[in-house]
């Protein structure tokens, strides 16, 4: 049993690529597309990067409106990364070569008015994984032995 807060990542020996995913109370399985080798079992690498900014995000929104009595009765988020090229991005320190962009767009569903829209869309960019993806990261690699 995997321990909380611990993710385990393990070839899973039906593809090229198959990898099981493991957490303290559930397993999935990623892979990559037919096209570059994978036989396609499971969600990319990026697909679940985009799911978890995409959970992290609804379920941040569901929180603050049922904290705030916001009517919201759901969100949607959709994401997609690409890549593009630095000089095209207004908004980066990043001048040259090309950098990660993950466009988000969110449907909000319920009786809202324009505030609790505006309130709800600055709080998506306050849910923790957007945060964490926003700031700097340190990962740090050894073998395990």
């Amino acid at each position: 049993m995997t321990e909380p807060g611990t993710v385990v990542v393990t070839a899973a020996g039906d593809g090229r690529y198959t990898q099981r995913i493991t957490t303290a109370g559930h397993t999935l399985v990623a892979d990559e597309p037919v096209e570059v080798g994978g036989a396609d079992a499971g969600p990319t690498p990026y697909d679940l990067l985009l799911a978890s900014l995409g959970t992290c995000t609804a379920m941040t929104l569901r929180m603050y409106a049922d904290r705030k009595g916001i009517p919201l009765t759901r969100a949607t988020v959709r994401l997609r990364h690409d890549r593009i090229h630095a000089e095209d991005c207004a908004n980066c320190e990043t001048e040259r070569g090309m950098i990660s962009r993950i466009s988000r767009e969110i449907t909000l569903e319920g009786e809202l008015d324009a505030d609790q829209r505006v309130r709800l869309m600055a709080i998506a960019d306050r849910c923790p994984v957007h945060r964490t993806l926003t700031s700097e990261i340190v990962i740090e690699t050894r073998e395990a032995g």
